[in-house]
């Protein structure tokens, strides 16, 4: 009999202790990671994220600066360190809010240094 090993389905309790282990990586990211395939790519992951999320990228200010929504069952998203209109983002401190209706919220702080734009490097 396998009751008792079987993976169970709606769990409030562990999801809502799953939202513990959502990261960004790399935190601190310095000017590159290992996701980005050249020069030009700027890229950070959100891990370890339920199925269903919405999550906010703010500024220590407070001025919203990116919204991602996930609606798949991948377990990451990727964020390629630009703003709402696509525009790059500075470096320094953000705020990073995720909400997974139905089971909680997490607020995540991420530092980024990012790499001045060089036309002449290609």
């Amino acid at each position: 009999n396998t009751n008792n090993v079987a993976t169970k389905k709606d769990q409030d309790s562990v999801a809502q202790s799953a939202l513990d282990i959502i990261r960004v990586v790399p935190n601190p990211y310095f000017s590159m990671s290992a996701y980005e395939g050249s020069q030009i790519d700027n890229i950070v992951k959100l891990t370890n994220l339920p199925e269903n999320c919405t999550i906010n990228i703010y500024t220590v200010e407070g001025s919203l600066v990116k919204t991602l929504k996930k609606d798949n069952t991948s377990t990451w998203l990727e964020w390629k360190l630009t703003n709402n209109y696509g525009v790059p983002i500075a470096s320094g401190v953000y705020i990073i809010h995720i909400n997974a209706p139905g089971i909680g919220e997490k607020v995540i702080k991420w530092f980024g240094t990012l790499r001045p734009f060089d036309p002449t490097g290609f």
